[in-house]
């Protein structure tokens, strides 16, 4: 395993990269802050994950639940018709997938159908059935910082040190996750950009993410087109770029975070982010 390697962490059951790997995202949502709606047709979602594998992705990850604030949440029903035949589907083609959903049944059924990743906003914390069902499939697993639902907007998103808060509650999060039959070497974490955080929060959380590296876990940064980034490309007093037009900001958080040594980065628009990450991937092997 080369330097590069050992210092993101491995994930078992899942490949190897020599750098920071690119997730793509699938929102099967018809409301989802940025894509809502585009992918929502089962073959036009599996059509668009395969095009961010020929783009660059390393893994998918495929969503039927908004997790935006204010988003309503979907019924266990829709929710598994709306992932369970594009996992099958992009799994039948040899992707990597990873499933994102707080709930255990749409886990285990997504498992079955060849997902290869378990990524839960909640950490487990939604669904009390989400880490036995993931312990007894053996599967990897994101742990996410989380604070609760959003559907009241930005909630519980007060902070004295946001780092250190973050990263004592990722830990004691992990920890209760390894308890319940998780291995230590299936677990990646998340910091949670977005989620009960502020700009601010955000922006500091990716200016120390070494401090979330030292958990002892891969880390996985999703930042992509998040409201942080159309906070800091806002003119004073303007309003911020939509969602859609972030992806050079993505980008460029996601340089950054290949080159502080994150494991993975979650984006919607994967070429330039695909670009980004073999730069910082050859700028740390020229060293």
């Amino acid at each position: 395993m080369s330097t590069s390697q050992a210092s993101r962490g491995h994930v078992a059951h899942l490949p190897v990269w020599d750098r920071c790997a690119v997730m793509g995202v699938v929102n099967v949502t018809p409301d989802s802050f940025s894509d809502g709606g585009r992918w929502f047709d089962t073959t036009a979602a599996i059509k668009h994950g395969l095009d961010l594998v020929a783009q660059g992705a390393d893994l998918v990850d495929v969503g039927g639940e908004s997790t935006r604030p204010g988003a309503t949440r979907v019924d266990e029903d829709e929710e598994l018709k709306r992932v369970i035949p594009v996992v099958r589907g992009l799994a039948s083609e040899g992707v990597t997938v990873s499933v994102d959903t707080m709930r255990a049944s749409v886990a285990e059924q997504s498992l079955a159908a060849g997902g290869a990743l378990v990524n839960d906003v909640s950490g487990g914390l939604a669904d009390p059935a989400m880490v036995p069902v993931v312990a007894a499939a053996g599967a990897p697993f994101v742990v996410m910082h989380w604070r609760g639902f959003l559907e009241g907007g930005n909630v519980r998103g007060v902070y004295e040190d946001v780092v250190s808060e973050v990263v004592g509650e990722l830990h004691a999060r992990v920890e209760a996750v390894v308890a319940g039959g998780i291995a230590p070497d299936h677990i990646v974490v998340d910091p949670g950009l977005g989620f009960s955080k502020e700009p601010e929060h955000d922006l500091a959380l990716l200016a120390h993410l070494d401090k979330l590296r030292a958990l002892g876990h891969p880390v996985l940064v999703a930042a992509s087109r998040k409201r942080f980034l159309g906070h800091v490309l806002a003119a004073e007093q303007g309003a911020p770029p939509p969602a859609r037009e972030r992806d050079a900001a993505t980008a460029a958080v996601s340089a950054l975070a290949a080159h502080t040594g994150a494991w993975a980065v979650r984006v919607h628009e994967v070429r330039a982010t695909a670009d980004a990450v073999r730069v910082a991937r050859a700028v740390e092997g020229a060293q």
